[in-house]
């Protein structure tokens, strides 16, 4: 099957809901990567963020029946999984830190190819995941959301339960923030 005879996500879960159990297949195909990737990024500890996925699906389980295309399949999926974030830091007041022996985990990575390339790769991968982590917590969710999703501002903002052009800012001060954190 070609990528234009593919049915869309809409239409794949109007088929589950109605019992089509290969059509959520396909969506569970599609998505997985990229909600879990998401999760992550955003928990910074795989056994939570596989808790994390696993609850996400088994809501969209759960409000598969009653699901209406009134957003996208992808907006209302990374809207679950925002909300399931905000529950849990509400829980716990704040985010966590980055792990304490980070950098030592970071040293101990294998070097396939030339130590010096490496190390550069690492060094500017590393001060790019700092700098990002660095930034307010809605600013690296719509940047997240944006440069690793390819979501739009709408689709976001949905996501977010922000406006438009509150998107647009929180991206527009996240990107000058890193910019200037990486020129430092």
């Amino acid at each position: 099957m070609n990528a234009a005879s593919d049915p869309g996500d809409d239409v794949l879960m109007l088929a589950w809901a109605g019992g089509d159990v290969a059509a959520f297949e396909v969506l569970y195909a599609r998505h997985r990567g990229p909600l879990y990737r998401f999760l992550l990024r955003q928990l910074r500890d795989p056994a939570l963020a596989d808790e994390f996925f696993q609850d996400v699906w088994q809501r969209v389980i759960a409000a598969r029946a009653g699901w209406t295309p009134d957003a996208a399949f992808r907006t209302w999926l990374f809207r679950i999984a925002h909300n399931r974030l905000n529950d849990h830091w509400r829980g716990l007041k704040h985010r966590p830190p980055a792990p304490d022996d980070g950098d030592e985990r970071a040293a101990r990575v294998p070097d396939p190819t030339t130590p010096e390339r490496e190390l550069s790769d690492f060094e500017q991968r590393r001060r790019l995941q700092l700098a990002m982590e660095s930034l307010p917590d809605e600013q690296r969710e719509v940047l997240q959301l944006r440069l690793e999703h390819e979501l739009s501002l709408e689709e976001i903002g949905d996501i977010t339960g922000a406006g438009r052009e509150t998107v647009k800012s929180r991206l527009r001060y996240a990107m000058d923030k890193l910019r200037a954190r990486l020129n430092e």
